[in-house]
C-alpha cells in the first residue's frame, strides 16, 4: 500500500493545476485573453505570447505590460465504489497568476520578452484524498472482513512551470512579418500527503489496524509455539483430531487451533487433515503475513520536491493583407522537460525503497508541441471580431501509465476553437465577450481520479480602457464548465467533473519613439 500511495503522489503532481489550454499547458496568459478568449491574431502587447510576429504592428518605442489573474477551480469526483466517502472534492487556488510582456520596436525589427506560468501555477488541496487512495486502504483490509474501517487521508500539490520567453520579430514586406524565439521553463512541483490512523471496526469497537494485526500476528506465533512440545515428542505426524483423541491436546486447545487455521483462510476439512508439522508451518507463515500486513498499515507520509527546466523553440508568422484583416500563425515545439526529485526521509517520511523516488532521480514530464492560428477582422472601426484555433500535439508525448496500470494513450490531439467580439462604446473604452470550445482527445485508459481531461465550454466578458495614449487597463472574467466524464469499473463507475472561475486584470504602458 505504501508503494502504491507514493506512486500516485508522484503522478498527480504533473496534472494538478492546468487552467486553460491543453493537458499540461496554460494558455490563459493575459487579461485580454480572460476578457475575450480569442487572441491568436493579437497585435497588442499580449501578442508577445499569442502572436509574436504580430508585435510588428505596434508603434515604434518601448511597450510593457503587467497582468495578474486570480483563479479558482473545483474538482469533483463521485464514485460508486464501496467506500466510506462517495464524493471527493479538490480545491485548486491560484490567487497570484502573474504574466508580463515587454517589446522594443524600431522600424523593421522588434525585440520581445515574455513571462508567465505556462504550466501549473496553483495548489490543489484534497482534504479527504481520492477514491484510489481510500480504495487501497479498503482493499488492504478486505481480507480481515471488518465491520467497518476509518482512515485519515489528505494530500496537497503545488505545480508551476514558469515560462521566460525571448525572441526577435522582423518585417518581411508590406504583408508579412516573422518571429524566431525560445522559451525557457524552470519548473517546480511540490507535493505532500499522508495516509494516517487506519482503523478497523471489530465487535463494534474501532481499533487501529496496526494494533489489531499485530495482536493477530502475536496470537498466530503463540499457536505455532504451542504445538512445539508435541513435535519434540515425535507427534508431528498426527492431525489435530488424532492428537486430541490421544490426549495430547485438550478440547479447548483443539478448538482454538482449528479456529485459528480457519481464521487464516484454511478450509475446515483441510484444517482437520493437516498434521501438526503442517499446522505449525501454517501458523508461522500466517504470523509473518499478518506482521507484514500490520507494517503496511502504518502511517504513510510523503514530502517531495521535483525541479527541472526545459527549452521551447517558437516560430511565428503574421499576415496583414488589409487594414481590416490580420492573421496570426505560431508553432511551439515539444518541450523536453526532466524533473529531478528531492525526497524527504526520516521522521516517518521515506522513498519506500523505490528508485524513482530517491533523491536526484530524474522523471520525464515533456510538454506537447502546439500549433495555433488566429484571425482578426474589423467589421467597422469600432467592431472587431476574432477567431482562434489551437491544437495540442499530445500524441507526440509519452504520458506513461495511470494507477490502474493502464497506459495513458491519446486517441487524438486535443483542440480549442474560440470566438471573441469587441466593440468600442467610446474611442477609449471597449467591451468584449468570448466563447471557447475545448475538446479533449484522451482515451478512457488515460482517465483516473487524479489525472483526467474533460471537454469544456468557456464564456467570458470584460473591458479595455485606454486611460491615456500611453496607458491601457484591461479586466475580465471567465467561467468554464466541463463535461462530466464517466469511467467504468467492475461493478461501478466514477464521474469526474470540474469548473473554473478566473478574474484577470492588467496594465500596459508605452513610451513612443
Amino acid at each position: 500500500m505504501k508503494k502504491t500511495f507514493l506512486v500516485i503522489m508522484m503522478v498527480v503532481a504533473f496534472v494538478l493545476t492546468t487552467f486553460a489550454g491543453g493537458i499540461l499547458t496554460n494558455t490563459n496568459q493575459s487579461a485580454q485573453f480572460v476578457r475575450m478568449l480569442s487572441r491568436n491574431a493579437s497585435t497588442q502587447i499580449d501578442a508577445v505570447y499569442f502572436n509574436p510576429a504580430g508585435v510588428m504592428k505596434l508603434e515604434n518605442g518601448f511597450h510593457i505590460a503587467l497582468h495578474n489573474q486570480t483563479i479558482s477551480q473545483t474538482r469533483t469526483i463521485l464514485t460508486g465504489a464501496p467506500l466510506n466517502n462517495k464524493e471527493f472534492i479538490g480545491d485548486v487556488k491560484a490567487p497570484l497568476f502573474p504574466s508580463a510582456f515587454a517589446v522594443y520596436k524600431v522600424d523593421n525589427l522588434a525585440f520581445s520578452l515574455g513571462f508567465g506560468p505556462n504550466g501549473g501555477g496553483g495548489s490543489a488541496d484534497y482534504k479527504t484524498g481520492l477514491p484510489s487512495f481510500e480504495g487501497m486502504v479498503a482493499n488492504k483490509l478486505s481480507a480481515l472482513k471488518p465491520e467497518g474501517y476509518d482512515v485519515d487521508i489528505a494530500f496537497k500539490g503545488q505545480s508551476v512551470f514558469w515560462g521566460l520567453q525571448a525572441g526577435v520579430s522582423a518585417k518581411l514586406g508590406d504583408v508579412f512579418s516573422g518571429y524566431l524565439g525560445v522559451r525557457y521553463l524552470p519548473s517546480k512541483n511540490t507535493y505532500t500527503g499522508h495516509i494516517k490512523d487506519i482503523s478497523v471496526v471489530v465487535g463494534g469497537q474501532k481499533i487501529l489496524a496496526f494494533d489489531y494485526l499485530t495482536a493477530l500476528s502475536s496470537a498466530a506465533s503463540g499457536a505455532a509455539a504451542s504445538v512445539q512440545p508435541l513435535i519434540t515428542m515425535g507427534g508431528g505426524a498426527l492431525t489435530i483430531p488424532q492428537a486430541h483423541s490421544l490426549g495430547y491436546i485438550k478440547t479447548g486447545d483443539k478448538d482454538l487451533l482449528l479456529g485459528g487455521l480457519i481464521a487464516l483462510g484454511v478450509p475446515a476439512a483441510q484444517a482437520n487433515a493437516m498434521n501438526i508439522n503442517q499446522v505449525q508451518a501454517a501458523f508461522s507463515d500466517g504470523a509473518a503475513f499478518l506482521d507484514q500486513s500490520a507494517q503496511g498499515t502504518k502511517d504513510v507520509m510523503v514530502d517531495v520536491t521535483a525541479t527541472g527546466a526545459g527549452w521551447t523553440p517558437i516560430v511565428g508568422i503574421n499576415i496583414n493583407p488589409s487594414e481590416e484583416l490580420n492573421i496570426g500563425l505560431k508553432y511551439e515545439h515539444k518541450t523536453a522537460l526532466v524533473l529531478t526529485n528531492e525526497t524527504r526521509e526520516g521522521d516517518g517520511y521515506s522513498d519506500a525503497g523505490m528508485a524513482f523516488l530517491k533523491n536526484n532521480q530524474k522523471v520525464s514530464s515533456d510538454l506537447p508541441g502546439i500549433v495555433t492560428a488566429g484571425l482578426d477582422y474589423k467589421v467597422t472601426d469600432r467592431f472587431l471580431t476574432s477567431l482562434s484555433f489551437n491544437t495540442y500535439l499530445d500524441k507526440g508525448v509519452d504520458w506513461g501509465s495511470n494507477i490502474y496500470g493502464e497506459k495513458r494513450d491519446i486517441d487524438k490531439n486535443s483542440w480549442e476553437l474560440a470566438l471573441g467580439l469587441q466593440y468600442h462604446l467610446f474611442d477609449n473604452f471597449a467591451l468584449s465577450i468570448g466563447g471557447m470550445q475545448s475538446t479533449t482527445g484522451v482515451s478512457q485508459q488515460y482517465q483516473s481520479d487524479f489525472s483526467y481531461s474533460n471537454t469544456s465550454n468557456t464564456g467570458s466578458f470584460g473591458f479595455q480602457w485606454n486611460i491615456s495614449e500611453s496607458l491601457t487597463f484591461d479586466a475580465g472574467v471567465l467561467y468554464t464548465v466541463y463535461k462530466d466524464y464517466d469511467k467504468a469499473f467492475k461493478g461501478y463507475k466514477e464521474t469526474y467533473d470540474k469548473e473554473n472561475f478566473v478574474f484577470g486584470f492588467g496594465l500596459a504602458y508605452s513610451i513612443f519613439k
